[in-house]
């Protein structure tokens, strides 16, 4: 049954290729240094909210330029440009541990390392997005841990900046605290140790077995009454996929009222 499983990094938007009630969604590999023995807390990280990246991109990216221009000039926020050469690596790594926040921007593309970055960092992940795909969502309550924000309201004057310093030192303890109890299900070892990334994508394909199974198992109910001309009608596209398809390919081939 494993032909049947997809695994899938960090979705922005369900993908055409991509069927959430059977594919896995895997996070992606911090690339900056786990925080080890972090005895920071929220009177000792200066930065409120932190962002370090491409500010402007060639496609898409409105939201991160937007947010460029509404956050660059408050006086605890860092929002620069920065990538992973000369140096790059480092001073995200020195700059999300001195974070309250750090602000991920996943609308810009459909995968990033920046969200497990935080958590290693044990900065609380301020989600822009209207609608992600998360690893072992069905298990983790992320909203423990991050703040979700729609891209139209991220992009209102003063609503993120509000809503970040409305956030008060007890709620961004308790979020900070559980960071650290979950950081390890996003951490890839070699050899693999209980309740680190592998053991949670493996834990994650084997929870979607159940459902798998019960699909196969029904799509055999008819299997001896089901002709052979019935098995290749089957197999034809229909005509909406059809029309769909053609209409891909020449725009003015089909008319919109045969969709």
């Amino acid at each position: 049954m494993a032909s049947n499983f997809h695994t899938f990094r960090l979705w922005e938007v369900p993908s055409q290729h991509s069927q959430c009630d059977k594919d896995v969604i895997a996070p992606y590999k911090h690339v900056i240094k786990p925080y080890v023995n972090d005895t920071s807390d929220f009177d000792t990280r200066p930065t409120l909210l932190y962002f370090q990246g491409a500010i402007y991109r060639k496609d898409g990216g409105f939201a991160r330029q937007e947010l460029f221009y509404l956050l660059k000039d408050e006086k605890d926020v860092h929002f620069t440009f920065g990538s992973v050469q000369r140096n790059g690596i480092n001073k995200a790594t020195q700059g999300m541990h001195a974070s309250k926040f750090c602000l991920n921007i996943a609308g810009d593309t459909p995968s990033s390392n920046r969200l497990f970055d935080a958590i290693v960092s044990h900065c609380v992940p301020v989600i822009i997005s209207d609608e992600i795909e998360l690893p072992y969502e069905d298990v983790l309550d992320y909203s423990e841990f991050c703040i979700f924000v729609r891209t139209s309201d991220a992009v209102k004057e003063h609503f993120l900046i509000n809503l970040i310093r409305s956030i008060k030192k007890d709620e961004w303890s308790r979020m900070r605290e559980r960071l650290k109890e979950v950081e390890d299900f996003f951490k890839f070892q070699y050899p693999s140790k209980e309740g680190d990334a592998v053991q949670m994508i493996w834990q994650a394909v084997a929870r979607k077995v159940p459902a798998m199974r019960l699909r196969i198992h029904k799509s055999k109910r008819f299997s001896h009454t089901v002709t052979k001309k019935e098995h290749e009608l089957k197999s034809i596209p229909s005509r909406r996929h059809r029309v769909i398809f053609g209409e891909k390919l020449n725009s003015t081939f089909f008319g919109a009222r045969q969709i």
